[in-house]
């Protein structure tokens, strides 16, 4: 996969040097080599190609680049086994843009999460998250699934307990929450589907301060993610 933009690449460069292929520079005049700190340059030398800006353009579909471009190893996926054993889990039940996932993934890291499953969905641009996870994509355990309800039953029988994000929900400042938990988000225009509501232990929300219909899902995301990784039994 190619990533592009400084802070992803960069992140690439120093945490994931076995997953990186080429590095990708694009050429603007005698200052080049700018757009790679010194040591990263010497440590990449044998694989960096330089590239007119036209063809890092294209490269980048028009993105914003920056001058540094790099192809990966495409992402791989975590698997079941992997996740379950996990002790704090976030589930996105029909997100399909993907900045706001990007945003999720990096508030999940940053803020303790274990590993994400994606459901609902085939197929996500992996580069395109990492980018609008500013890398954290790569650090990140995240597979996608087609059996969610399944995945929802073994938990359950691991003794995980299942918070769903909603409106309707018990305020979560009021909360105490288990150690094995899940918090599952919904999409912004459909919420919680009909057989995630099901498997739910609990609904939780964020109280509003003001009259409003609510927040961005990437920031409902980091909001409650912060009081669940604190308020645990």
């Amino acid at each position: 996969m190619i990533i592009y933009g400084k802070q992803v690449c960069l992140h690439a460069l120093e945490h994931h040097e076995e997953n990186v292929k080429t590095v990708y520079v694009a050429q603007k005049g005698k200052n080049s080599k700018g757009a790679l700190p010194k040591d990263i340059f010497h440590k990449y030398h044998d694989k960096i190609k330089f590239l007119e800006e036209k063809w890092a353009q294209s490269m980048s579909k028009g993105g914003n680049h920056q001058g540094l471009l790099v192809e990966m190893e495409e992402f791989e996926e975590a698997s079941f086994s992997q996740i379950k054993k996990s002790n704090f889990i976030v589930v996105l039940d029909g997100l399909t843009d993907v900045g706001n996932i990007g945003a999720v993934v990096r508030s999940a890291y940053a803020l303790g999460v274990d590993a994400i499953i994606v459901s609902g969905v085939k197929q996500l641009n992996m580069a395109a998250i990492a980018r609008s996870s500013s890398g954290a994509l790569l650090d990140m355990p995240l597979m996608i699934t087609s059996n969610i309800l399944d995945n929802f039953n073994e938990l359950r029988q691991l003794g995980f307990s299942i918070y769903g994000a909603s409106m309707e929900g018990e305020n979560i400042q009021t909360i105490k929450f288990a150690l094995k938990r899940v918090l599952v988000l919904g999409s912004e225009g459909k919420g919680l589907s009909g057989k995630v509501l099901g498997k739910l232990h609990q609904m939780v929300s964020i109280e509003m301060k003001h009259t409003f219909d609510s927040l961005n899902v990437s920031a409902a995301a980091a909001i409650l993610i912060h009081r669940m990784g604190y308020a645990v039994k």
